[in-house]
């Protein structure tokens, strides 16, 4: 494993995850009305999937599990590896879900489950971060 890949991609996602924090308006009805904000939060979102995802086919690669066929199935096997708890392994799946509309189909976000999801779920992010740090020692 690399070290050193592991930890930049970890600070990339702190830097998403603050990014949202700072950025997203206090109520859902604001961020339908903001295209900067709604731009702000659905590019740092899918960022901060997208490096959970690269941070944990990294950790997979290191195993003799083959490569996972979805981005979802990736957080599947680090709770498997545990690398992660399975609750995390949930609700990161369900970010990958997230992370699909928004890169395929932008025009159907639901601003409501954005704004929810900056403001009750970024925490899922840490608490991936954290899990990956414990199990890996950096």
């Amino acid at each position: 494993m690399d070290r050193d890949v592991i930890e930049q991609k970890i600070e990339s996602l702190r830097r998403c995850v603050e990014r949202v924090r700072q950025k997203c308006p206090a109520t859902a009805d604001a961020l339908a009305g903001d295209v900067d904000s709604q731009d702000i939060l659905t590019l740092n979102l899918t960022r901060a999937v997208q490096l959970c995802v690269d941070i944990g086919a990294h950790l997979i690669a290191e195993t003799d599990n083959p490569a996972p066929d979805t981005m979802g199935q990736t957080f599947d096997v680090l709770a498997e590896l545990g690398v992660i708890p399975h609750e995390i392994a949930v609700r990161m799946k369900k970010a990958v879900g997230f992370r699909n509309i928004a890169v395929h189909n932008y025009e159907a976000i639901d601003w409501q489950i954005a704004h929810a999801i900056a403001t009750r779920h970024m925490s899922d992010f840490v608490a991936f971060a954290k899990a990956v740090v414990e199990s890996t020692g950096i």
